[in-house]
């Protein structure tokens, strides 16, 4: 099989295993890469390891989220504005000690 040189951002399949992954960092002068699986673990790999798996590149899966509980939705627009649903502030809601000028003390 084929030398795969890994990527930052790719997805590759451990034949052997099954495990999808995505690789997240290449450190040239510690010579290992940082993989992060399908479910949110991450392992990492020397040069020497990574050339003795039998790997294959894929597409990003679509479910590759679940491991961080994401859904779709969390991705549509990530610079959208955020409105809070009351503009008084949390402070507005708190209901006083003091009423009609007589202080609660329950």
């Amino acid at each position: 099989m084929a030398q795969i040189i890994p990527q930052v951002g790719n997805w590759y399949k451990e034949i052997q295993q099954g495990s999808m992954f995505e690789v997240v960092a290449v450190d040239e002068l510690e010579q290992t890469i940082e993989t992060q699986l399908i479910d949110g673990a991450i392992a990492e790999y020397d040069f020497d390891n990574w050339n003795e798996l039998l790997l294959e590149e894929i597409e990003e899966p679509e479910d590759w989220r679940n491991g961080y509980e994401l859904s779709r939705e969390d991705y549509l627009d990530p610079d959208a504005t955020i409105y809070p649903e009351d503009w008084n502030g949390p402070l507005s809601v708190i209901e006083s000690d003091v009423v009609n000028g007589i202080l609660d003390d329950l």
